[in-house]
């Protein structure tokens, strides 16, 4: 459980840093460039996320269970996470409508994605990487909104097509990640009987 909590300290952390000092990040970048910045915030970030990935996998090696979580919870997070890559691609595709109205897509799915997994696994390690990613988002987001209000920051919608882009390319990422993807990556697959 130690390296998935020092995963999530290095990644989340990595991720506060405009949530939490935006003028020294601000700052950093003025002074080192945004090529650098990008360089070390990636390097960071990477081995955060790979700590994140070793210590869950041993985590889930000797799950510890807090609740239990029957089957029909895995098909409420199926359903949870379609608006999720919804959102995920929303964040990627300028222009929709979908971002106009969310404002900041990726958070609003990582907060989905979240809920969902924290729906359907019970397990201390679920709990701490689910609901770290859920508090984080849930930071982010009002961090962002803030931000946004400040800068007098709008999203405009370019055009319905790009909606429709948005719904497809979210739609097949989910399927073949839900049908294909998960069961290759994590090692569960969510629609086995």
């Amino acid at each position: 459980m130690t390296w998935l909590v020092l995963g999530l300290l290095v990644f989340l952390g990595a991720h506060s840093v405009r949530i939490l000092a935006d003028d020294w990040r601000t700052a950093q970048l003025a002074r080192i460039g945004e090529a650098r910045w990008k360089g070390v915030y990636s390097l960071i970030s990477a081995i955060g996320l790979g700590l994140i990935i070793w210590g869950y996998g041993q985590a889930r090696g000797a799950p510890l269970a807090l609740w239990p979580s029957p089957v029909w919870t895995r098909h409420l997070a199926a359903l949870l996470t379609v608006p999720a890559f919804i959102l995920l691609v929303a964040a990627y595709l300028p222009g929709s409508h979908i971002k106009a109205w969310v404002g900041h897509p990726m958070v609003e799915g990582v907060k989905l994605w979240a809920i969902a997994h924290l729906l359907a696994n019970g397990n201390l390690a679920d709990l701490l990487l689910f609901g770290s990613f859920l508090a984080w988002a849930v930071a982010d987001s009002i961090a962002a909104r803030r931000r946004d209000r400040r800068d007098g920051r709008r999203h405009v919608a370019q055009g319905w097509s790009r909606d429709a882009a948005v719904v497809a390319v979210g739609l097949a990422a989910w399927a073949g990640f839900s049908f294909w993807g998960h069961a290759w990556m994590i090692g569960v697959a969510p629609f086995a009987r």
